[in-house]
């Protein structure tokens, strides 16, 4: 999507803090606005004493729990209205529910912040099992802050060497955040069932 992130960088060098966070707040309510480079790019700016590195991470931090939060009042509304067999948006909710299945609803909140795509999608289903809102605030800005703090850093690491080697910095930048999903998933379990052993 060539256009799209030509028009993510001009909104960025341009507006600053104010650019991320308008771009995050879809990106968190299912629209196709790719965080990873947004956020990359706030790193770049970071980089060029364009953008100071905390309201970078904060502005995309707030922009994506705003759009959780009204994808989440859109859920509470839809209940029972499944999207398009076979869309986009069908597979990733997919993806969300077997998340709230398997590690429960609050947990599968703050374990798809660190996931692409599924991101994007799983305020829905929360907002459809009726997560409390509070928790389901707490949770999404601890694992949007997560996501913003990795990829704006990154950004920031990689400065203007970002053209050249972009995908690789974001491909390498989700994997340590998968990795650090996986391991907060273990190290719960194990957790877990020392209290199970106990009792």
């Amino acid at each position: 999507m060539p256009h799209l992130d030509h028009l993510i960088t001009a909104i960025v060098a341009g507006w600053g803090a104010l650019g991320v966070f308008a771009l995050m707040v879809p990106e968190s309510a299912g629209l196709v606005v790719p965080s990873e480079i947004v956020l990359l790019l706030a790193g770049v700016s970071v980089s060029r004493g364009r953008m100071d590195i905390v309201t970078a991470m904060v502005a995309g931090t707030a922009g994506n729990v705003v759009g959780s939060l009204a994808l989440y009042w859109v859920g509470t509304r839809t209940v029972g209205r499944p999207p398009r067999a076979g869309s986009k948006a069908a597979r990733a909710l997919a993806r969300c529910d077997a998340l709230l299945v398997r590690h429960g609803a609050s947990r599968a909140v703050f374990l798809a912040r660190l996931m692409p795509l599924a991101r994007s999608f799983v305020s829905l289903p929360a907002g459809r099992v009726r997560v409390p809102l509070v928790r389901f605030t707490i949770l999404t800005t601890a694992g949007c802050a997560l996501w913003a703090i990795a990829f704006v850093g990154a950004g920031a690491l990689a400065g203007d060497t970002y053209g050249r080697i972009g995908s690789g910095v974001r491909d390498v930048t989700v994997v340590v955040l998968a990795a650090f999903a996986a391991a907060w998933v273990v190290r719960r379990r194990r957790r877990t069932g020392r209290a199970e052993r106990i009792s």
